[in-house]
This record gives structure tokens, sequence and C-alpha cells, in this order.
């Protein structure tokens, strides 16, 4: 394996984004053969690389396979692993892997319902998430409010928020009548509940959010919220090929989950909340 740099080494491994990996080695939580390691620092799988004193284990490039899930975010969920209060994450029914962790990419607010991706791979999810390649993203909302042809060519032309400006690539009115109308809406930025400020800018209220699209992935009819299914390996290539990232060796055996465990995993988070 050819001298990588620290924050690669651990994003690749699905351990933490680049720039989380980043930020721990800033504050000190990494160590390169008993050093403490410093930005900028490289190493191979002959290192031994530790991560608050636990060592990690380092494969060979050429060994990396690369997975992707698709998951139905309900509302009601969060996208941390933990949660004071005690709330569901949509980190508890996932599948277990080796070697690594889910990493979400991007993140679904709390009321916000629909498509959700995580991957065990923080290249993949780094890329996908930087705004340099302009991943479309593709919402359903509900709207409450006098809607005009006015607004809504602002609202596509762009409108000033208070993290800069924003706009919505195309509107689509998907029907209803009063406080039940839909629309569809794409962009591709990833601001801080984007969707909800630029209607909210209009003072239109959005009732419902759900993300249909991400990228050239649909959100599928047959995936019930809740669950979660593996992208085959020409579906994760579309992805690779969108940040320009190499296949990797594919998995000997499928993702798989036990049922029967899984429920037991909702049924707990559930007794938990509600405690």
């Amino acid at each position: 394996m050819v001298d990588e740099k620290l924050q690669k080494i651990i994003a690749h491994l699905g351990l933490a984004s680049r720039r989380e990996a980043e930020r721990w080695i800033a504050d000190g939580r990494v160590s390169v053969n008993g050093s403490i390691a410093e930005l900028g620092d490289r190493a191979n799988e002959k290192d031994k690389i530790r991560i608050d004193g636990k060592l990690i284990q380092v494969t060979a490039k050429s060994d990396f396979q690369r997975q992707m899930l698709a998951y139905h975010k309900p509302e009601g969920e969060i996208c941390s692993r933990k949660d004071p209060e005690g709330r569901p994450s949509v980190f508890d029914t996932l599948p277990t892997i080796r070697n690594g962790r889910w990493l979400n990419v991007g993140r679904l607010d709390i009321n916000t319902s629909g498509l959700l991706f995580f991957t065990n791979d923080g290249e993949l999810a780094n890329r996908l998430m930087h705004p340099s390649h302009q991943v479309l993203r593709k919402y359903a909302a509900r709207v409450r409010g006098e809607v005009t042809e006015a607004i809504l060519r602002q609202l596509t032309q762009g409108v000033e928020l208070e993290d800069g400006p924003a706009h919505f690539e195309s509107i689509e009115d998907a029907g209803g009548e009063g406080s039940n109308h839909w629309y569809n809406v794409t962009l591709r930025e990833g601001k801080n509940r984007e969707v909800r400020r630029l209607w909210e800018a209009f003072d239109i209220q959005v009732s419902r959010l759900h993300r249909i699209q991400y990228g050239p992935f649909l959100l599928p009819r047959t995936l019930r919220k809740g669950r979660w299914q593996a992208l085959p390996p020409e579906e994760l290539k579309l992805f690779e090929d969108l940040v320009g990232l190499k296949p990797t060796v594919q998995p000997k055996k499928p993702i798989v989950t036990n049922r029967k465990k899984l429920k037991n995993k909702v049924l707990k988070a559930r007794k938990i909340h509600k405690k």
C-alpha cells in the first residue's frame, strides 16, 4: 500500500468523514507507531494506527469492498447515532458491518422523511456531499400559504438566506388544494433546512417534506418506511461515476440481516423512545 494521508485512510475505512478525521488528528486523538499524529502525516497498512488508543485494522486498498445502502427514513428519526432524549435513530436497524461503520450521506431533519443513503466509504460520502459535485436532490413538499407565480419565479431565480443565496432548480405543481397542496422541488445544494427556509422566506410553511430522489436514484415504491436495501454493483457504479471514484472489489457475500434480530432492535428503539 502506498503511503496515504491519515485522514484519507480513516475515511476510506468508513470510520469517519474526511473532515471529521482531520478534526480527530488536530485534537491529538490519532497516533502512528506510538507517536501522536499531525495533519499532513501519511501511513500505510504496515503502520500501527490508533484512534483514542484503539488499534484500527488497515486493509489493503485492493481488498476494500465499497458498499452502499438506500434507506427509507420515517418522520421522527434523527440522523445521529446517539441521542440524550432516546429518540429513534436512522442507525438503529442498519445491518452490522465488519472493519468499519455506516456513514450517512447527508442528513434529513427529524420531521423530514424519504430517501437517505449510507456507505462504508468515507471518501464516497465526502464527495457526494461536497458542493462541487452538485448532486441533485428532489423533494415532495406540502405547503400552506398563498403561492403565486411571482413567488415561484423568485424561488427559482434565487433568494438571499442567512447563510447565502439559494434557489430551487425546478418546481413542479404536484396537485392538491388549500393546505394540502404539493410541489416537487429540486436543488443541488445541501444547506441546513434549505427547502423549508426557501418557502418560509415568503411566509409559506412546509407541513410535510419527503425526499424522493438523490442523484440518479429514485426512492423505490417497494422500499417501506424504516427499511433499507443494498445497492447492487450497477447502481453503486452510478454514484461512483458521479464523483469520479473507481469501483472496488465486489463483496463476496451480499449484505444480509437477521429479520428476527432486526425486529427486536426496532421494538427496543421504540420502547426507549416511549419512556
